[in-house]
């Protein structure tokens, strides 16, 4: 057989040429299951999949060559095992490799459906600590780690950043964006991408998929479209095109893929049904005004879940509206056989699959799977999470923070040398090799209080629904109680995880002094007590005084919280230029 008859098999062809030619040798089976990627497990590939689904092998054996990864033990166990799923592809007749995803894993939030504890992979602030840096040169040195740590075990897509705007404070998924501010969003969501891309798409590219268009942060009251008592995205302000911003400038930064969230529109010109069966935002807006010619990839699971506005229909006709509107790929989903059925009974011509299909093989040709498609899982665990990139990210988590209110005499910061602080909520270790610990509160010149930003429990606590942070941003009055016990018998530094922003109002006269955190662990924070690090970041959003005002907010309008207790960009630190 002749180069020439093989021309995806040569190294010399644009990735063009070589997608092009790989397409007109495919069959429909091969060409449906590009257009899935379902989640994928690390473990026996016999095994039934997440939700008694199918497979790994009866994935692979469907021709899926996309698959979103969950967490892995250490670098080197995650690049044996991706290598192994490679070497599977591989030796299957058309020998297409394997595509692997996976959500943010750098920082500290611990959700399956939305981002993944770091684990053996360096650990930084979340977006919204970026937001509040607001530094380009920070986001791109931490772009540029996560390339590099993804590279080494094989991750190729990352499906991140968060783009939206966490305009509505209520939204659970706000500590994913880089904050309220568009300006900031888009600069930052710009340099993030160009950094993970490495520039142009290649063979040192992780190829990113932009999320949520056309931009997830005004739900109404604040609720997750995950369920259906969230799938309603409103907009009071008439701030629709000012979400699309971000979006024109990732665009302008070359992204490669664009996520549809699931939520569905209602009292805009657009149908009322999920972003992701929505022609008029896919095919109309992205496309054809927007220009945007990469890859499309549903959110996860809107076949078979969260199929907002169309949820009479059935699976088949959700896949057959989804595809009318645009999508090249499913996400979450791993149908193939039913695509292949649709096409062979004539719901939908072969050809609407090519040029999806066509998408898909050019970006793995771009990434180079084709012809270097293992990595050394020699040097995984060497090249994951070094000493210089953990140092990094403490770094950047302990300049992220924000400090809002300086106390005096004991509460002051920097904290005096030889100064006892007593410790609720932050391990002793970090101030303790620092000898400030006190044995007790009696003992104690200050106390040192950690806690997070509330939230209300959804669901029983069992389900997918406990790990988002949605409702009341007020504080138990059980909280508030605790830490004015504490403050009545010794001046309190106050530190506050906000992953949404809480309300302060009755906490911040209660302590004497107060920073807030994007995400940071004892460490850092240890470092901003004692002065050897300095909290340099502004607020990303507004902190509202009363949920009262949160009430009245706009969801799609910024900085829209009535006589705001903190407002966006408050700080007392340095900060960073831009």
């Amino acid at each position: 057989m002749t180069i020439e008859r093989l021309l995806y098999r040569d190294p010399a062809q644009s990735a063009d040429a070589r997608a092009a030619d790989l397409l007109g040798r495919m069959d429909l089976e091969a060409k449906a299951g590009q257009m899935f990627q379902p989640m994928a497990e690390m473990g026996d590939p016999d095994a039934p999949g997440m939700f008694g689904g199918a497979s790994l092998r009866e994935m692979l054996s469907a021709n899926i060559t996309h698959f979103n990864i969950l967490q892995g033990p250490t670098a080197r166990e995650t690049a044996e095992w991706i290598n192994a799923l490679q070497r599977e592809a591989l030796a299957r007749p058309l020998g297409i490799p394997i595509t692997i995803s996976s959500d943010p894993r750098h920082a500290f939030t611990d959700n399956p459906a939305a981002a993944l504890m770091a684990g053996p992979f360096s650990q930084w602030p979340e977006s919204l600590g970026f937001g509040a840096v607001g530094s380009e040169d920070l986001i791109r040195r931490f772009a540029d780690t996560v390339r590099r740590e993804y590279l080494a075990v094989g991750i190729r897509v990352a499906l991140h950043p968060q783009i939206d705007l966490a305009t509505e404070p209520r939204w659970a998924r706000a500590s994913g964006t880089f904050g309220e501010d568009v300006e900031i969003v888009s600069r930052l969501g710009g340099a993030y991408i160009e950094a993970l891309q490495n520039g142009e798409v290649g063979a040192e590219s992780v190829s990113v998929m932009a999320k949520h268009f056309p931009g997830g942060g005004p739900q109404k009251d604040g609720e997750d479209p995950h369920f259906a008592y969230g799938r309603e995205q409103i907009y009071p302000g008439g701030r629709f095109d000012l979400h699309l911003e971000p979006f024109r400038a990732a665009i302008d930064a070359g992204v490669a893929q664009i996520m549809p969230y699931y939520g569905m529109p209602l009292g805009t010109e657009w149908e009322e049904v999920g972003f992701g069966f929505n022609r008029g935002i896919i095919t109309g807006l992205l496309r054809e005004q927007l220009g945007f010619d990469g890859i499309v990839c549903t959110d996860w699971g809107i076949l078979s879940g969260m199929a907002w506005g169309v949820e009479d229909l059935s699976f088949d006709e959700r896949m057959i509206k989804a595809l009318d509107a645009g999508v090249d790929q499913f996400g979450g989903e791993s149908a193939a056989s039913t695509l292949v059925r649709l096409v062979r009974d004539g719901a939908i011509p072969e050809s609407r699959l090519d040029g999806s299909v066509l998408r898909l093989l050019r970006e793995k040709f771009r990434l180079g799977l084709f012809d270097a498609p293992l990595v050394d899982v020699e040097q995984a665990d060497r090249l994951v999470g070094t000493p210089d990139a953990r140092e990094a990210g403490i770094a950047a988590q302990a300049a992220a923070v924000t400090l809002l209110r300086a106390g005096e005499e004991a509460a002051a910061l920097p904290l005096a040398p030889g100064t006892r602080v007593f410790l609720d909520g932050m391990s002793p270790d970090a101030l303790q090799r620092r000898g400030l610990v006190a044995a007790d509160l009696d003992t104690a010149d200050v106390a040192i209080v950690r806690i997070a930003a509330p939230w209300e429990q959804r669901g029983d606590g069992t389900t997918w629904e406990s790990f988002f942070h949605a409702g009341s941003l007020d504080f138990p009055v059980g909280t508030i109680e605790r830490i004015r016990a504490i403050a009545e018998r010794v001046p309190v530094v106050l530190d506050v995880y906000l992953d949404r922003p809480a309300i302060l109002t009755d906490l911040v006269d209660v302590a004497s002094s107060t920073i807030v955190n994007f995400g940071a662990a004892d460490e850092a924070i240890a470092r901003v007590l004692t002065g050897e690090a300095e909290p340099s970041g502004r607020l990303p959003f507004d902190l509202p005084s009363s949920m009262e005002a949160v009430l009245a907010n706009r969801a799609d309008v910024p900085f829209d919280t009535i006589d705001p207790l903190f407002r966006h960009g408050f700080g007392l630190g340095a900060g960073f230029s831009a």
